[in-house]
């Protein structure tokens, strides 16, 4: 038997980085985000031996070790390694050896969330074979929960919810990680005029999301006014989103992504640099209204909003930086999981 699963990356559109404690506990966050047709996808298939063999394709990286309890978290495959502890610590051990299989369709440190979506798949394999009885909400947590509590990995709230969620969210966070996933009733036209005008760029280079993460939570828990005042109009930025898709005013979404960058830079130093400066610049002179960051920010992805019929003129612009321009489509569903009989 196979047990499988798979949850969609996300495009945070607007908010980002107000889900990040202490920000979201002292002030509430709100982000607004949409999965798309890229994916990270889990596979577990018990062995008849007492061995347990992790592998993660994508990054040509293989393990074995012998059943037990608890693996040890070593900086290798921990992300799955980490999510096992916690089943094995819950709901007991497992009942045979097994094989896990992994894969991302993009780079780790991309920005769309890639991490927290892995987490999110590989539990979705485990639920599917254990009949673990979680719903969405306890899914995100869970996942959120193992990332930020058991492995310490810094970062935010959103990408477990909509890993889990799909669709198109704004999204709510509180104190005491209470998150409130509020699903968006989009026109099916709003979302492929979106769909057909947004343009999503891998620069060719990936970042270590903690690093940005760390020094954003530390302004914040320093008080720096600049930092707050930066966050504050990214969760203005978050509303303002939400209803340019709602009522169809989606050329507005370029401008206002321009907004969220521009602000978004203010919240750590290192959230842009000068190749994203010119890449940015760029697409804007190719006839692109706006863009940004996609996640915590230093490289990855990015997304432009090019109206009208500009993003044919801004990727023939954008064709010299190297990088590489993804297809997608966006989705309406979360993490599926099902089971394969062979």
């Amino acid at each position: 038997m196979l047990y499988r699963s798979k949850a969609p990356l996300r495009i945070g559109l607007a908010g980002g980085g107000t889900d990040v404690s202490p920000y979201s506990d002292l002030y509430g966050g709100a982000i607004l985000n949409t999965t798309i047709s890229l994916y990270a996808y889990a596979s577990i298939e018990p062995i008849d031996e007492p061995t347990i063999v992790i592998e993660a394709v994508d990054r040509d990286e293989y393990k074995e070790y012998s059943l037990a309890d608890a693996l040890p978290i070593d900086g290798y495959l921990d992300l799955a390694k980490g999510i096992y502890n916690r089943i094995v610590a819950t709901y007991g051990p497992v009942s045979s050896g097994f094989r896990l299989t992994t894969s991302v369709d993009v780079p780790a440190g991309s920005g769309l969330g890639t991490s927290s979506t892995l987490v999110v798949a590989i539990l979705g394999a485990f639920i599917e074979w254990l009949k673990l009885p979680l719903g969405e909400y306890e899914i995100a947590r869970l996942a959120y929960s193992i990332e930020r509590e058991d492995l310490k990995m810094s970062g935010g709230k959103q990408d477990q919810y909509a890993a889990t969620f799909g669709g198109f969210n704004y999204m709510e966070f509180f104190s005491d990680d209470k998150v409130i996933v509020n699903p968006l009733r989009v026109r099916s036209s709003h979302i492929h005029e979106l769909e057909n005008n947004l343009l999503l760029f891998y620069t060719s280079t990936s970042r270590v999301s903690a690093k940005i993460i760390d020094a954003q939570s530390k302004n914040i828990a320093e008080r720096r006014a600049d930092s707050i005042e930066a966050m504050s109009h990214l969760k203005e930025q978050s509303i303002m989103m939400k209803e340019a898709l709602l009522i169809g005013n989606i050329d507005a979404i370029g401008e206002i992504l321009h907004f969220g960058f521009e602000h978004k830079k203010q919240t750590a130093k290192d959230i842009s640099n000068p190749l994203i400066d010119e890449i940015y610049a760029t697409a804007l002179d190719a006839g692109a209204t706006g863009g940004k960051i996609s996640g915590a920010g230093g490289g990855g992805f990015m997304v432009f909003y090019c109206p009208g019929n500009s993003k044919y003129a801004v990727q023939k612009a954008l064709e010299r930086f190297k990088g590489q321009f993804y297809p997608y489509q966006f989705v309406k569903n979360g993490l599926f999981t099902w089971t394969n009989s062979k």
